[in-house]
């Protein structure tokens, strides 16, 4: 199954899956999208409309990680709810990361 995120050479590729319109702007658990791959559910209150909520959860990640909003990148999925994101970090910061996202609480699977 694919994870919800990567190592790649200037940092880490996450999948998110995105509700833009929502009470609070927050992350979740990571979450099962179908039977192959997992995503970081992530809400906003921003609109899905002229990005107005790609910013918003691109200001989101920067806050949660403490990275600048400049190190974070779209890659794919501009308009879908399913994104791929790209936070440029390396050396010790990306190990701190990494571990920062073992760490990230999974949706339990009802029994």
């Amino acid at each position: 199954m694919k994870p919800a995120w990567s190592v790649c050479d200037d940092g880490i590729l996450l999948h998110i899956r995105l509700t833009p319109n929502a009470r609070k702007s927050e992350l979740g658990q990571i979450t099962n999208i179908d039977d192959t791959a997992h995503a970081l559910s992530a809400r906003v209150t921003a609109r899905p409309e002229k990005g107005k909520a790609n910013t918003a959860l691109i200001a989101l990640l920067a806050k949660q990680f403490k990275r600048p909003k400049s190190s974070i990148l779209l890659e794919k999925g501009h308009a879908s709810r399913l994104k791929t994101v790209r936070i440029r970090v390396e050396g010790e910061a990306k190990s701190q990361l990494t571990r920062q996202l073992e760490a990230w609480p999974h949706e339990r699977n009802p029994d």
